[in-house]
């Protein structure tokens, strides 16, 4: 055997290959970016960190991970990219070695009906399979144990193109898991006529209380007038039992309705359609209030809750059905799965088991399947998206997080940390956005924005290491060291809102008595039971006003002002002054400038290729007519308002000609929850989750609730900003509201009037209240994992 002797070989040294082991950012101004240039190191860790709205999300997110998705997009054919999504360019100078981009974000899974932890993570294919193979009796295939599909059966002659053609008799079966009473979605519905309709009208006199619903020129309600089905002057109380039936289930039909074909159909099936088959959370307010007056949501009776057939529940696996498994709590169920031992079904029993620890290993075996996605907060959304590329055999990978420690427990914030490292000692490039200490501590590399926010942010303040930044004189470095003290007097409880026998959920037949008049801090390590206690249990009618972490819906049409509502005083006083219609100062209505359509810029679609945006050239991007900018309050046009800053505009309308107390009003909430360089119109588009949340809590406050309840106000706020927070809840408190929070964050704990800790883990073994009492007592006590994270924090 002879082997060829190699020549021309390199010289000992390093490979040309070895020299790419940077990130180069040069030039980038997406957003608020300021021409940024930054080198980040590959397979390392590097956290960017800087007050909310400095900038991050647009170097991370919208400038690196947005150009690396693009390029891999383009590296489809033409025909498959116009099936995707596209992509502009971001605004950089120079992109180099970029690797692909897997981002991990915290927006909320779908909340479809059907969605449950099980589908979103694929674990309910494989139990599906799993079933169809082991289970007994056998009940078909995979599709027979799933409740996102029907039965079917169908019969009849198809013709065959093949030869002489040929009727043939053919039947067709499919056998499916879904629960024909509730077509899977596990819950009926139950619709209250009298929030329909005023029986005691007829359909021409307004007899319809659906919002919306006009007698005299909505078109749905045209339809039933003169439909022929009932009569439009008669108080439907009157109608016979045909017309009652026709005007409430009718099949769909078509009719002619002002010489216009229309389609008419029942009331009943009608508003399913129109308003059930939608996301509660995604429809206006008012709607939703409707809704939540005129329907009952109750368990299904037949499939109890499982969205599953009686065939589908009766196939078992050693006692146990797919309805079963499903409700388990996924640690539980790992620990089922593992005991199987069926040497047919090995790799599947292989895949299944390394996915179900992967949920214990990151801190969800507390979840079950069947748990609608919908309902997980965004930290857990973003830890269930993590658990498909735990076990990935991909390393040179570019992985983004954003706030990965959102929703965790300072105890499970290390398990996180170690994941994070985890996936780094792999070969991988980690760039985490990230305010907590504890997860900056780990940085190989620290990248800090700012100095400011906004307009006063967009710069790199600081590249090094996380002891170089504790030593530099940025706001990060100044406030990394941090730690707030545990207050030496506390306010004394007006009253309380009394919980008793609270079962929802993993809740063990809680009873506490939460404090009113007071700042009352609600922790627990995660999926111990807090949510549910706070949203799931407060007693109904207690007058409260809860904000939590559902994201804001707007387009790139709505901004600060339209979302607040301040635009309609604003308006109303340009009109006034003007003598004029306040329609003419909206973008959206007809003070819109023609050419773009009040957007301010014109969108060229290029189909497969990422669209253009360029500035509208008649209006110069202000959105509005020439003509509407000719009038003025207090010597300024609408689009010069918007373009204001929120503290400019609280100045602005505070006092002079411009003096408006109702605009002043929003914008000096808007100022305490630390929004004061938003401009009025800046897209919420171009929001940060801090600031989307913030928002939202300015607007609440102007409700007229007695007690607020804050879902992790501390989520998307840097170190700087949390002094802050904690102002504005003393000032709430202070102002005679009572203040219920559900936070992990030590510095809102120790900031605390009473403090009611759940636990002592998570899931089946938490759900009780396990401390209530003062933040000193808290510490001094040493009792739970919560109280022993914050002596150490507070130093005691």
């Amino acid at each position: 055997m002879s082997s060829a002797k190699r020549t021309g070989t390199r010289a000992p040294g390093a490979h040309a290959a070895d020299g790419h082991d940077l990130i180069r950012v040069h030039g980038a101004r997406e957003n608020n970016l300021k021409d940024v240039s930054v080198e980040i190191p590959k397979r390392r860790l590097t956290v960017f960190t800087g007050v909310s709205g400095s900038g991050k999300s647009s170097l991370v997110f919208n400038t690196i991970a947005a150009e690396s998705q693009r390029l891999i997009n383009e590296t489809y054919s033409a025909f498959v990219q116009g099936f995707m999504p596209t992509l502009a360019r971001p605004e950089v100078d120079v992109l180099d070695g970029l690797t692909t981009a897997i981002i991990v974000d915290q927006q909320r899974m779908g909340a479809d009906p059907r969605s449950t932890v099980g589908t979103a993570t694929d674990v309910n294919a494989m139990l599906r399979i799993l079933f169809s193979r082991l289970g007994e009796p056998h009940i078909g295939p995979p599709s027979a144990y799933s409740f996102n599909t029907a039965s079917v059966r169908a019969s009849g002659a198809i013709t065959v193109e093949r030869g002489n053609k040929k009727a043939v008799k053919a039947t067709f079966r499919r056998t499916g898991g879904m629960c024909t009473n509730c077509e899977g979605r596990g819950t009926v519905s139950d619709i209250d006529l009298t929030q329909l309709y005023d029986d005691t009208k007829s359909l021409a006199e307004g007899a319809f209380t659906i919002p919306g619903w006009k007698s005299d020129s909505q078109w749905t309600v045209q339809v039933y007038a003169q439909s022929g089905f009932v009569d439009p002057d008669k108080p439907i109380r009157e109608y016979t039992e045909r017309q009652l039936r026709d005007f409430l289930y009718g099949d769909p039909v078509k009719v002619k309705v002002n010489g216009v074909n229309l389609t008419y159909e029942g009331l009943i099936p009608k508003i399913q359609k129109s308003f059930l088959s939608k996301d509660r959370e995604a429809m206006q307010p008012h709607i939703r209030a409707f809704v939540e007056r005129a329907v009952t949501f109750t368990t299904c009776p037949e499939c109890d809750g499982t969205r599953l057939s009686e065939g589908a529940r009766s196939s078992r696996i050693r006692k146990t059905s797919i309805a079963d498994a499903c409700a388990m709590e996924i640690r539980d169920l790992a620990q089922w799965v593992r005991e199987l031992d069926e040497p047919s079904v090995a790799p599947l029993l292989t895949a299944l088991r390394d996915t179900l620890d992967s949920f214990v290993e990151i801190g969800l075996g507390y979840l079950s399947l069947d748990r609608p996605a919908g309902t997980l907060s965004g930290g857990e959304a973003q830890r269930v998206k993590m658990i498909r590329h735990l076990g990935s055999s991909l390393t040179d990978t570019t992985y983004v997080f954003d706030e990965p420690t959102v929703g965790l427990h300072p105890h499970d914030i290390q398990r996180m940390n170690d994941l994070l490292l985890r996936l780094r000692d792999k070969g991988n490039t980690v760039l985490v956005v990230e305010h907590k200490p504890e997860a900056i501590a780990i940085a190989d590399h620290v990248v800090d924005l700012g100095p400011g926010a906004g307009t006063e942010g967009g710069a790199v303040c600081f590249e090094g290491t996380v002891e170089e930044l504790r030593a530099a004189d940025t706001v990060t470095g100044r406030h990394l060291d941090d730690r707030a003290s545990l207050k030496e007097t506390v306010r004394e409880a007006t009253g309380a809102l009394e919980i008793r026998g609270a079962r929802t959920h993993n809740l063990q037949d809680v009873e506490v008595d939460v404090p009113l008049g007071v700042l009352c801090v609600v922790t627990g390590v995660a999926g111990s039971g807090k949510s549910s206690l706070v949203h799931g249990s407060l007693p109904a009618g207690a007058d409260v006003v809860s904000v939590d972490q559902s994201p804001i819906k707007g387009s790139r049409r709505s901004n600060p002002a339209t979302y607040t509502g301040l635009l309609e005083p604003i308006r109303k006083a340009f009109a006034k002054a003007n003598g004029v219609k306040p329609a003419l100062f909206s973008a959206n209505s007809e003070g819109a400038c023609p050419t773009c359509n009040g957007a301010g810029v014109v969108y060229t679609d290029l189909a497969m290729m990422a669209g253009v945006a360029t500035p509208c050239e008649d209006c110069e991007g202000k959105r509005f007519q020439p003509a509407v900018l000719e009038y003025r309050f207090g010597g300024r046009d609408i689009s010069e308002v918007l373009a204001m800053s929120v503290a400019r505009a609280e100045e602005f309308f505070g006092a002079g000609e411009a003096r408006l107390p109702a605009a002043h009003r929003i914008l000096g909430r808007l100022a305490d929850v630390g929004l004061g360089y938003l401009t009025l119109g800046q897209p919420l588009t171009t929001l940060s989750g801090g600031e989307r949340q913030r928002l939202k809590l300015a607007t609440h406050m102007g409700d007229k609730g007695g007690v607020y309840v804050l879902d992790e106000p501390t989520s998307g706020l840097h170190l700087a900003d949390v002094e802050q927070l904690l102002g504005l809840l003393d000032r709430l408190v202070d102002a005679g509201k009572s203040v219920v929070v559900v936070e992990h964050h030590q510095a809102v704990m120790a900031h605390a009037d009473w403090i009611i800790d759940l636990g002592p883990g998570a899931g089946h073994d938490g759900g009780r209240v396990v401390f209530e009492g003062t933040p000193a007592d808290l510490v001094a006590g040493r009792s739970t994992l919560t109280g022993q994270h914050l002596a150490a924090y507070v130093g005691a």
